[in-house]
């Protein structure tokens, strides 16, 4: 059968499945100073370092002959082809981006983006999380963004209050124990 048509498994993996969520319908997307900047250093390291490498080693390999069978070629093209979506997408988001700074909420016991949250679910255990941009959110380090349902209910409550999350097994009551900002620069 020709390859015209087939889909071969390395363009099934080409779906983007590390790409951070969609942003909701007509809202923004936020960002604390440090998340913007992170991305920023990663648009540029694409576009400045890892880019120019591998255009160099697809224009070396093309000069070896038979493309078809050409490792480095194949490889290199794979790779600045996801290169240039990360490349699209980081100048999308950074587009469209509104950095809030959190700081100015220094001192305030109500939660707002950026802040800091020690809340106390059902059964007594203590969780700490940072609400941070759809961009930003790291499960390993407690940082979720602010439209998952957990930042969404603790959103606007004050230090003392109890919140209810609608999670799959149930109504869970969080109490917020605490609530941080980071200092003024």
């Amino acid at each position: 059968m020709n390859k015209a048509f087939v889909k071969e498994d390395s363009e099934q993996l080409e779906d983007d499945t590390s790409q951070p969520p969609a942003l909701p319908q007509g809202t923004k997307n936020y960002l604390t100073p440090a998340g913007y900047l992170r991305l920023q250093q990663e648009l540029k390291t694409l576009l400045e370092l890892e880019r120019p490498k591998i255009v160099e080693t697809v224009h070396w390999a093309a000069k070896n002959g038979d493309r078809s069978e050409n490792g480095d070629y194949l490889y290199g093209k794979k790779r600045l082809r996801e290169i240039d979506r990360r490349v699209r997408f980081l100048t999308k988001r950074l587009e469209i981006a509104e950095v809030v700074n959190a700081s100015v909420h220094y001192g305030k016991e109500q939660v707002f983006f950026g802040a800091t949250v020690d809340y106390e679910t059902d059964d007594g255990t203590l969780h700490t999380i940072t609400i941070v941009g759809v961009d930003e959110a790291d499960s390993l380090n407690q940082h979720i963004s602010w439209i998952a349902p957990v930042a969404r209910a603790l959103l606007k409550a004050r230090i003392d209050d109890e919140v209810t999350l609608n999670t799959p097994s149930g109504l869970q009551h969080l109490l917020v124990v605490d609530v941080r900002y980071p200092a003024p620069e």
